[in-house]
């Protein structure tokens, strides 16, 4: 897996991780084009930034996990982080979230940003239930990455600090906005944005700077003390 590593401007500042991850059939070297890792160090967040490159097979077929945890997360623990973030784009969110399920404790939040939550059929299906929480999803086959991580969503409870806080941003004219807007009905409103726009970059790149000027990142106690 092909990563960018770029460390924080001044050595040994801060103690944040964020991992970053493009959609499928983008790149890592795409975030860096496109301005986020610009925007991320203009505001002066003091992030330890990893953006990796994850092959669209490897999302397909969920070997990505394992990849990830030897090319990222591995290193992320060996260099004494103690708090980790993720950010996913599209079908990297739906990659962000299935890292947070199966890490519990690891990941202190996630940006999501147009995330693929699952196939149209899958979500009208949740659609259709009322929602999340009233959807029954049936026996989850281990093998099905996709279902496991709506059957989490689905128990995922906003202001636990046993799981990851959530940030979540999309264009309301994106093809996979009915998906967002269910996991948004979930969240507290603070921790959702949304801006007219599509599955595009123009769009990710306006939703992350406004996360990005909301302070998501910081940690716990500088939140709670700008309050």
């Amino acid at each position: 897996m092909n990563v960018i590593h770029d460390p924080p401007p001044l050595a040994g500042a801060g103690d944040l991780a964020l991992v970053m991850l493009p959609g499928a059939g983008d790149c890592a070297q795409d975030l860096v084009d496109q301005g986020f890792l610009g925007a991320l160090r203009r505001r002066g967040v003091a992030a330890d930034a990893w953006i990796a490159d994850v092959p669209f097979d490897q999302y397909m077929d969920g070997s990505f996990a394992a990849q990830l945890e030897r090319d990222v997360l591995a290193p992320i623990r060996g260099m004494g982080h103690r708090r980790t973030w993720m950010m996913g784009i599209s079908l990297g969110g739906m990659a962000a979230l299935s890292v947070a399920r199966r890490h519990p404790g690891a990941i202190e939040g996630l940006i999501l940003l147009a995330p693929f939550l699952g196939t149209r059929g899958r979500i009208a299906e949740v659609a259709a239930a009322g929602g999340l929480r009233k959807w029954l999803p049936g026996a989850v086959p281990p093998d099905d990455d996709e279902l496991q991580v709506l059957s989490w969503l689905r128990d995922y409870q906003a202001g636990d600090p046993a799981l990851p806080r959530i940030h979540l941003g999309y264009g309301t004219d994106d093809r996979y906005a009915p998906a967002s807007e269910l996991l948004a009905r979930e969240l507290p409103g603070a921790q959702v944005v949304s801006a007219e726009g599509e599955h595009d970059w123009a769009t990710w790149l306006s939703l992350w700077e406004r996360l990005l000027d909301a302070g998501v990142l910081r940690a716990p106690s500088a939140a709670a003390d700008s309050k």
